[in-house]
């Protein structure tokens, strides 16, 4: 059976990108929230309610830490999988992961003021 046969092969947007797509969409998804919760939620919209006033850093560190993880395993499936984007998701990860690694900073700094 020769590789153009075989449906196990994987195929540019065939089954072995598929789960590497979705970890990246995930990753993407779990940083934006953390940036919403930081940027818009907790300084703007619970404050103005009256609520949850100084809680955006703890938790801002958690979910950074956390979209830290899923955009490491992000990278780590897209190079598993040999995708064709495989270097430039590389690259968007590893900007993402700078910038989240600022924001952890800023937010210990917050936490320890």
């Amino acid at each position: 059976m020769t590789a153009a046969a075989d449906p196990a092969v994987s195929r540019p947007n065939g089954p072995a990108e598929r789960p590497a797509e979705r970890v990246f969409s995930a990753s993407v998804v779990v940083s934006g929230f953390r940036c919403f919760l930081a940027y818009v939620l907790f300084p703007w919209l619970l404050p103005a309610a009256g609520i949850a006033s100084g809680v955006g850093s703890g938790l801002g560190l958690a979910i950074g830490a956390v979209a830290i993880v899923f955009n490491l395993l992000s990278i780590r499936r897209f190079q598993r999988a040999g995708h064709r984007w495989r270097w430039a998701i590389t690259a968007l990860n590893g900007g993402i992961i700078v910038l989240l690694t600022v924001l952890i900073v800023m937010d210990l700094t917050d936490l320890l003021a």
